[in-house]
Order: C-alpha cells, then structure tokens, then sequence
C-alpha cells in the first residue's frame, strides 16, 4: 500500500477514534446528567415523605395530648364536684361550730 494512502487510512482512523471518544464523553456527560436528575428526584421524594411522616407524627401526638388533657380536665371537674360536695356536707357543722366558739367568746367576756 502507497505511503499516502497509509497515511489518510491513520488520519481517518485517528478521526473515527477521536468521534468515538467524544461521542463516549457526550454519553457519559448525558448518563452523569440522568444520575443527577434521579438523585435529586430521589432526594425531593424522600423529603416528602420525611415532611409527611413528620406531619403525622405531629397529628397524632396532638391527639395524644387532647386525650390527656381531656382526662385531666375530667379528673379535675370530678374533684372539684368531690370538694364541693364535702364541703356543702360541712357546711352545718362549720355553723354549728361557728356559733359555739361566738357563744364561747361572749360568755367569757361576761
């Protein structure tokens, strides 16, 4: 084979490698990009759902302190009624004894 003829076949050869090459750097470059996509895709769906389990989360701990607040109001209100119960069954011995240390008090003073 002629000198010039060897020479254009390893410029055409060397230009079809370097197309190859470019080519495989533009695919990598491409391939790189999807990744990066999908990751930040994957990312922003996790936080999502992060956001989401978050909410729940909060919601039912919420439901948990109204319940028990609920309770302690309920317990409260029934101690209360216990109190003043107790307190109006106490009512006439408070008078009666009232009255008696008045009575006291005022036989001593005469």
């Amino acid at each position: 084979m002629p000198r010039p003829e060897v020479l254009e076949r390893i410029k055409t050869a060397e230009s079809d490698a370097d197309d190859i090459v470019a080519e495989a750097e533009a695919d990598r470059e491409e391939r790189i990009a999807d990744a990066r996509r999908k990751a930040e895709e994957i990312r922003q769906q996790a936080e999502e759902e992060a956001r989401e389990h978050e909410s729940e989360r909060l919601a039912a701990a919420r439901e948990e302190i109204e319940a028990e607040r609920e309770e302690i109001l309920k317990e409260g209100e029934e101690a209360r009624k216990r109190l003043v119960r107790d307190a109006e069954a106490n009512t006439e011995e408070a008078v009666e004894y009232a009255i008696d240390q008045f009575e006291e008090a005022v036989h001593a003073q005469t």
